[in-house]
């Protein structure tokens, strides 16, 4: 697999989202989406530099504290039309997609908050499960045993 550039990594953020009935949200992905296409997955996306250089720095150096928590925010919204409460950091992932573009994933946790499913153009479809009938959606490796780390974390409050 070839690496198209050793220093440059595409930096992107998922979010489990969780309901009061102990339920996750899930989103199909579009077909035509780069990496893992029609799979099964959470809400999530990149971080890009438009979420930060067009505020206020919140330091005197010009540095911006909480930008990965207002992307990960931004793109709950966009995708799916939901706003959640604070995100909690679970873990983070590393791959390298299909066009040889190295990806780290920092994966959060967040509880629903308000709002209606509405999905954007990234995916095609979603559903509301619990963590056994995740089990039955063919899902992107790793992310039933992401949901399955928070549903421990949520017994365990």
């Amino acid at each position: 697999m070839e690496i198209k550039d050793k220093e440059l990594h595409r930096i992107s953020l998922t979010a489990i989202i969780y309901d009061d009935q102990g339920k996750y949200l899930i989103t199909k992905r579009a077909l035509n989406k780069k990496a893992f296409p029609g799979k099964w997955t959470v809400p999530g996306g990149g971080l890009e530099t438009d979420d930060y250089v067009n505020t206020k720095p919140t330091t005197s150096a010009g540095q911006w504290y909480g930008a990965l928590e207002n992307t990960l925010r931004r793109e709950i919204k966009e995708e799916v039309n939901l706003e959640v409460e604070k995100p909690q950091y679970l873990l983070d992932l590393t791959f390298i997609r299909p066009d040889g573009i190295p990806v780290v994933v920092l994966s959060y946790y967040a509880r629903y908050k308000l709002g209606e499913v509405k999905l954007d153009a990234d995916s095609i479809d979603y559903k509301w499960v619990t963590l056994e009938e995740a089990k039955s959606y063919d899902i992107i490796d790793g992310i039933w045993g992401e949901i399955e780390m928070v549903e421990k974390i949520l017994k365990n409050k």
